[in-house]
């Protein structure tokens, strides 16, 4: 929540493209209530090349592949700063309302620059930055500016889509982070569609994720696609998955483990979680 206001992060969509050892990771900011400004923080597999604006309806065309249209339709204060600096700032841009900045540091140092720049963190803040921190240092601080959203004539329930272009072996999805400063028994909702050039193989742990469409993309959708802005590198074969996240926060304790290709399997770090939780998906 953002200071002297009611502003959330509502449903979240996200894309995670990995084709030729890039990761294209495309996420949609949406939020609602009122108020001055709010913060999202996303932990990132690798440094990304460069972050853009997305496509105007990839995150839309995919949901409607899972769910097609029926006729008719239309706490920082646990960052002490004793023995840790300020995270270091790795790119600054704007998109639309947002402020965008990624950072490379540990959880302390991430949790420092989130509150030395005006982040209102929850109490469970460290232990989750802390939590992605061993894993990967790079994290992406996405700030929403309610006056420039009003001068561009955005209003509540407008979607700001989010392309990251990132080099990396290893793409692994967040979900733990869905879960920051929510009760226990509060629900998170999330899809979660994944293109590959092979069939994945997935890990997670715990209950709340499933596994929803397995299956070599269709003609359409690869088309559809590529037509969008900055998605003409989508090429005529993929494969395509969907999982849905419904579980309570508590149970969120986890991440998405992927390996692209049959060489290789995802790895168990990558989950987060240890041994006798991981499932396969």
């Amino acid at each position: 929540m953002g200071e002297n206001g009611t502003i959330q992060l509502t449903r979240t969509s996200t894309l995670a493209a990995y084709h030729d050892g890039v990761e294209r990771y495309v996420t949609s900011f949406e939020f609602t209530g009122t108020g001055e400004s709010v913060g999202s923080i996303i932990p990132l597999p690798g440094i990304p090349d460069e972050v853009v604006r997305g496509g105007d309806w990839t995150l839309q065309r995919l949901a409607r592949e899972v769910a097609p249209l029926s006729d008719g339709d239309e706490a920082a204060d646990s960052f002490s700063g004793a023995a840790a600096e300020s995270a270091e700032v790795i790119l600054e841009t704007q998109i639309d309302a947002l402020d965008i900045t990624v950072l490379r540091g540990g959880g302390d140092e991430v949790g420092i620059w989130a509150r030395d720049n005006g982040f209102l963190l929850t109490p469970d803040a460290p232990e989750m930055l802390d939590f992605y921190g061993h894993r990967s240092e790079i994290f992406m601080a996405a700030r929403f500016d309610a006056s420039r959203a009003a001068e561009l004539g955005q209003t509540a329930g407008d979607g700001t889509p989010i392309m990251l272009t990132i080099p990396t072996d290893a793409p692994w999805v967040p979900l733990r982070i869905l879960s920051l400063g929510l009760g226990g028994s509060e629900l998170v909702e999330a899809d979660v569609f994944l293109l590959t050039d092979e069939e994945p193989d997935l890990l997670a742990g715990g209950p709340g994720l499933s596994l929803e469409r397995s299956e070599p993309a269709n003609a359409l959708l690869l088309d559809d696609l590529r037509s969008d802005v900055g998605m003409e590198w989508v090429p005529a074969e993929m494969w395509f998955t969907y999982l849905a996240v419904d579980a309570a926060a508590r149970d969120l304790d986890y991440d998405l483990a992927v390996s692209a290709d049959d060489s290789t399997l995802p790895a168990l770090a990558d989950t987060g979680v240890t041994a006798p939780e991981i499932r396969s998906v």
